[in-house]
């Protein structure tokens, strides 16, 4: 393990949901530096702005204008390979949804809980197991989560 923070990006089109990952994220007792981008679009951007600075770990939202997470995420593997673990963060639990994210390359697929505690939870869950790994022989490739 290291000193350094985990580096996370979040993805998400909606300024609520941003919020409450930032203060739930806050409470975690994980060392973490989050920068966040409102569409898919600029989550693009900003990796290609970026590659000597590419995050640990990237929450992604499925649903956002412009560019969505599927979309995304599918040019992220094709980009990144394996560089990047991929959480998807979104509010559908339809098991389609969480099936063609798993083909496609997500690590983790989170719904997004209904109350701040329940985020706080599961932000813990994927953040430790993220952090535990960010510097050892792990396997992201293989490594699937459904919170």
């Amino acid at each position: 393990m290291t000193n350094e923070p985990l580096q996370i990006l979040l993805a998400d089109d909606d300024e609520n949901d941003r919020i409450l990952f930032q203060d739930a994220l806050n409470e975690i007792k994980i060392n973490t530096k989050l920068q966040t981008v409102n569409d898919g679009q600029l989550l693009m951007d900003h990796l290609a702005d970026h590659p000597n600075n590419l995050p640990t770990l990237l929450f992604l939202d499925l649903n956002m204008p412009r560019k969505n997470g599927l979309e995304c995420l599918i040019e992220l593997r094709r980009i990144y390979s394996k560089e990047i673990t991929i959480a998807i963060f979104s509010s559908s639990s339809n098991d389609k949804d969480i099936e063609e994210t798993f083909k496609h390359g997500a690590n983790i697929y989170m719904t997004k809980p209904n109350n701040f505690n329940a985020l706080k939870e599961s932000l813990n869950r994927v953040v430790v197991a993220a952090f535990t790994y960010q510097n050892t022989f792990f396997n992201k490739a293989n490594f699937l989560l459904k919170v």
